[in-house]
Parts: structure tokens; sequence; C-alpha cells
């Protein structure tokens, strides 16, 4: 960065001492000096360009070399007089177009975190660009372009500088500025020297079709001067470093309230002053009200974009609401219920006053896991622990929960039903062999289950799971493989 930054003020101190020469120069020799360094920058930035493979750009350099070396031939050589028939008006006219062709593929670069449609976004920075450019066109032209335009553009090459040329390039600076709010691509230093090559080439550009207006075909070299900076710009362009693009910080920055904003600056300010100059006695003429029209219409549709951009990001923002809220209640390795909502819906049973069936808590842990995952890895152990909590869930109804409460301990949450046939399913179901990568694991389990027949205030979450693990305990003691329902007249272990 210190080298390119070197390299900015040895083009800004040559740029000052060869405008300083042109200007103190006679006429002839001033304007000789300023088109051969335009031309010289020019074959620079081409050159540059092309090295960094860079088509768009490469061939907007290219159209602006060959337009320079065409005026250069037509004025300084043959002596053509203004408007020019060369091709040097249409060479000029390109850059800006081809600019805007590389600036729109810049954006294409997105974020990681982008979350609107990449076509949607370019819809929203076109609309927003011809909002500006429509209310800056009937801005201008109500105050001094229709008068510039009927002065001098009855010819194609006419109109081309004096209308087209400067055009394009406020067309490009429109586009730069509106896509930068929302595209990190853009918002870059190639970029920025480019809207400076075409803040410098419009200046000039507008001044010239001053001078042309008041019938003027000598054009002093004071004029050109924008003219002479814009090919050192594009040429710092295309030396410029690009920072890599970073997610953004989720704030709402200046330039994100500008993106809103700015838009509908222009519109309204475009409003006063036509409203203004209607109320004074001005009268509009077609011109002004069908760009008026247009850009009202403009409006409207970005307004029903932004609508449905807005709920596309209010679904997305309740998708990752209830998906973080599924991930804070469930097993992120097996998908059932974890132990916090296992809980939380057993104290909500517990609190039914009018229970007319039995709460049944079974307590399942499963016999043999832990020789799989020691002899064949944590992957395969993870598989099989998955095919125990899908198994749990297809042996019991929706309504009820499944839980894995911790390592290959499992809960479930059944309302109404008999517990010994219902301990008795999940047995059968968790006896079945697994099938994992070729290979086959026996596993079972020893389930321990509470029951609750009635509502009673005292009895809380943590007694019903303890009174369930007790009863899963005299179940592995006396044998695994078997249920063993709380109170009953086994022996439990505690």
């Amino acid at each position: 960065m210190k080298r390119f930054w070197l390299v900015v003020g040895c083009v800004g101190t040559f740029m000052a001492v060869t405008i300083l020469t042109a200007l103190a120069a006679p006429r002839e020799v001033g304007l000789a000096i300023d088109k051969v360094v335009q031309l010289l920058f020019a074959v620079a930035a081409l050159l540059a360009y092309a090295r960094r493979r860079d088509g768009w750009m490469t061939a907007a350099m290219t159209s602006l070399t060959v337009a320079l070396s065409a005026w250069i031939w037509g004025q300084q050589i043959l002596g053509v007089q203004l408007p020019t028939t060369t091709i040097a008006p249409l060479g000029f006219t390109l850059v800006p177009v081809l600019c805007l062709a590389a600036v729109v593929v810049r954006a294409q670069q997105r974020r990681a975190d982008d979350l609107l449609p990449n076509y949607r976004s370019r819809t929203v920075v076109v609309l927003d660009g011809l909002i500006v450019i429509g209310s800056l066109f009937v801005l201008t032209w109500v105050s001094a372009l229709e008068s510039l335009t009927r002065a001098w553009a009855t010819e194609g090459p006419g109109f081309a500088t004096v209308v087209a040329h400067p055009a394009a390039y406020l067309v490009l600076l429109v586009a730069i500025v509106v896509m930068s709010w929302t595209h990190q691509s853009v918002r870059q230093w190639p970029m920025l020297f480019v809207a400076l090559a075409g803040v410098a080439q419009s200046s000039s550009g507008w001044v010239f079709a001053f001078y042309i207006s008041k019938g003027i075909t000598a054009i002093p070299a004071s004029a050109d001067i924008g003219f002479m900076l814009c090919p050192a710009f594009f040429f710092l362009s295309a030396l410029a470093p690009a920072r890599n693009l970073e997610p953004s910080s989720g704030r709402m920055r200046m330039a994100d309230l500008l993106h809103l904003l700015v838009p509908y600056v222009p519109l309204a300010i475009t409003g006063l002053f036509v409203g203004w100059n209607t109320a004074t006695g001005g009268r509009l003429n077609p011109v002004e009200i069908y760009v008026g029209i247009l850009v009202v219409c403009l409006v409207i549709v970005r307004q029903l974009l932004t609508m449905m951009d807005n709920i596309r990001l209010m679904d997305q923002l309740r998708v990752s609401r209830e998906q973080l809220r599924h991930e804070a209640t469930h097993d992120p390795l097996t998908g059932v219920a974890n132990r916090s909502l296992f809980r939380d819906r057993l104290e909500r049973a517990l609190a039914v006053r009018n229970r007319s069936r039995p709460l049944i808590l079974l307590f399942i842990d499963v016999d043999g896991f832990k020789a799989v995952n020691d002899n064949h890895g944590h992957a395969e152990g993870d598989i099989v622990l998955r095919n125990v909590a899908a198994r749990l869930e297809n042996s019991v109804r929706p309504e009820d929960t499944v839980a894995r409460l911790g390592g290959d301990e499992f809960g479930v949450l059944v309302d109404g039903g008999d517990a010994d046939d219902i301990g008795a399913r999940l047995l059968d179901a968790l006896a079945h062999p697994h099938q994992v990568h070729g290979r086959v694991h026996h596993v079972h389990a020893s389930i321990g289950v509470a029951q609750r027949f009635s509502y009673d205030p005292t009895v809380t979450a943590d007694e019903v799971l303890g009174a369930a693990d007790a009863a899963m305990y005299t179940a592995k003691r006396l044998g695994k493989g078997m249920v063993v329902v709380h109170g009953s007249p086994l022996p439990e272990m505690t």
C-alpha cells in the first residue's frame, strides 16, 4: 500500500507540473502537451489493466486510446473543426459505458453473509441509479441542458460530444455511488479512482459543452484540465489495491442509512425545483413530463421490490429464530428432545390437575453401547445412537416425547397407556441388531419406569426422574434387557 501511495504522489506531482506547463505555454503548444499526456496515461492504463486481465476495463482503455489518437490526428494534424467527424466522439462515449460494465461485473462479487438474491440486489441498484439519473436529467433539462442541446447537437458527433459523452460519465458516477452503498466489492480503491476519472472527465465535458453552445471552437487549455486528469486517474485505478470482502458487522452504518435515503433526495429536489418553476409561470414540455412519469413508475417498482425484500427477510428471520429455538431444545446428534425440553414437558405434565390417564416416564440405558464406541470408534457409536433414537420415536405416538438425557441414556414421556406394554415394545424395538458400515452391532436396553396417576403438588420432576432412574438400575442389576416399574415388588437399587 505504501508503494501505491508513492506512485500516487509521483503521478500527482507530474500532473501538477504538466498542467502548469500547458497553461503557461502558447495555446497550440499547451493543447499538444495536454493531448500527448492524456494519450501516454491512457496507454499506460491499458497495459496495466491488460496485465490484470480485467477485460471490461481493458476494453474501456482501448476505446479511450483510440479516441485520443483520432482526436489528436483530426485536431492537431488534419485541422478538422468542431464538431469533428472522426471516430473520437464515439470512442470517448464508449469509455464510460465499458467502465459501467466493469463496475456491474465487480458488483457480482458477494460477501458470504449477503442475504438477498444476487439478481434482486442488481435490480434494486439499477432502479436506484435510474431514479437518480432520471431526476438529475429533469433538473438539468429544465435548468440548462435543453438550451445547450438545441444550440449544438444537430449532428451525430456533435450530440455525442456535447450531451452523450458527459452524460454517460454522469451515469457511471451515479452507478458507482449507488452500488458502493450495497456492494463492498465496489467500495474499493480502484473504483474510487474510476469515479475520480469520471468526475474529471464529466466536469471538463460540461465546460466543453458550454463553450460550444456559445459558438467558441477554440477551447482554452484550462478547460482541458479534467480531460488531462482523467487518464491519470484511470492509470491509478489499475494500480490501486483492493481489500478482501469481509462480513458485515450487523450494525446499521451511515452508508446503510444513505442507501435508504439518497435515491429519493434528487427526486425530492427535482420535484421542488419543477414545482417552483411551474408556479412561477414556467411550462413543462413533453420531455420533462414523460421522464417525470418514468421516474415515478421506477420509484413505485423500487418500493414494491423493497416490500418483497422485507417480507423475505422477515421470513428468513422467523426461520432462523425457529431453528435457534429448535437447536436450544433438541439434541444435535439424534434430533430428539434434550434434557431441558424433556424436563420442561415433564413439569407441565405434572401440573395437570384433572388427570384421567396415567403419566408414564421411561428411563432407558442402552446396554452394550460402550463396547461399540470403544472398539469401533465414535463415528459408528453415533450412528447407533441415532438408530436408537429413531426406533424409540417410531415406537411411541407423535405427541409423546423422546429425549436424549445424556451419553447413552434416553427418556420417554407418555401420557396414557400401560407401562409394561410400552416398556416391552421399546425393548423389542431396541433388541434388533444395528448394521453399520458392514458390521452388525447388538445392543439392548435396561428400562426403568415411574408413573403418576393423579395430581400431587408435592411431587417434583426430579423425584419422578429419580424414581425412574432407580428402577432402571434395578433392571441392570437383575440382568439387563428388562423393564422394571418403580414401586413393583422387585427390590430397587438407589
